[in-house]
């Protein structure tokens, strides 16, 4: 063989050589593809699962909450119905609170709560503008009711701006637009300043989960779950309160909740109060 051919033959070979170890390794390249590939759809099948799986537990839950239930004290009928929950956040919840009448005193607004509505958070919620509208009739019962439903920090607030907008002085005498009893009456369905705060009846409060999620609050002790009260009485008609549970299977209480006695829009015309 002259020294030509060699050359041609080794060149050849090597070439074979190289040819064999690209290949090799691109056959690696294609099963390290395949495998993450595999582990990818593994992944993603298994978090469908679970997406699954939760999303049946939510339905399942909203199905069972969902249920309504009434109430009945002193002649006065309470229906509440709703998915709003402590436990789970769940953006699309709702919640409704029927109610023929302002309970008549404390007594009657104590039982309502402690028996009925003050088991879920959007009939503790609901029972606010009840409490408010009492204070409204009578000081001294009304703020028994709102002690009562009201976290301990949240008490002297709501008292001391109901105490303006519903009492009258020289400063702001009852014509004056800062004096607003109908503001229990705003967040009732189909009340509007044009209607004088007239609402439907059966009365209704209407809720649904508000975007913020619930937190659990170290200082307080306890969780907090935010909820939008819908109402006419104001621009932005979703009037947000926050509901806290110190320990589960206690009645809720209202943890905060000065969106209730914002001033709403002046009325239309002269109120006539609620039954």
């Amino acid at each position: 063989m002259n020294k030509k051919m060699y050359r041609a033959v080794m060149t050849a070979m090597l070439l074979i050589g190289m040819n064999a170890v690209a290949h090799a390794q691109l056959n690696g390249l294609i099963n390290r593809g395949k495998a993450t590939l595999k582990n990818e759809v593994k992944n993603e099948v298994k978090k469908e699962a679970k997406k699954e799986v939760k999303e049946q537990g939510l339905n399942a839950l909203t199905k069972v909450a969902g249920k309504e239930s009434s109430f009945t004290e002193n002649g006065h009928t309470y229906t509440q119905k709703g998915t709003l929950n402590i436990k789970t956040y769940i953006p699309a919840a709702t919640g409704m609170v029927t109610f023929t009448n302002v309970p008549s005193n404390y007594d009657e607004f104590e039982k309502v709560y402690t028996e009925f509505l003050g088991k879920t958070p959007y009939g503790t919620a609901a029972m606010m503008p009840m409490a408010m509208a009492i204070y409204g009739r009578d000081r001294a019962e009304g703020e028994k009711c709102i002690r009562l439903i009201n976290y301990s920090s949240n008490v002297n607030s709501v008292l001391s701006q109901l105490k303006e907008k519903f009492g009258t002085s020289q400063y702001a005498p009852e014509n004056d637009s800062y004096h607003q009893p109908y503001l229990p009456a705003a967040v009732l369905e189909g009340a509007t300043p044009q209607n004088a705060y007239t609402p439907k009846y059966p009365y209704t409060v209407n809720m649904r989960a508000s975007v913020n999620k619930h937190q659990d609050m170290q200082l307080y002790d306890g969780r907090v779950m935010y909820i939008y009260m819908m109402g006419k009485g104001w621009d932005t008609e979703q009037r947000s309160v926050e509901i806290i549970q110190v320990n589960d299977g206690e009645l809720f209480k209202v943890f905060n909740c000065p969106a209730l006695y914002t001033q709403c829009k002046n009325i239309k015309g002269t109120w006539e109060g609620l039954k």
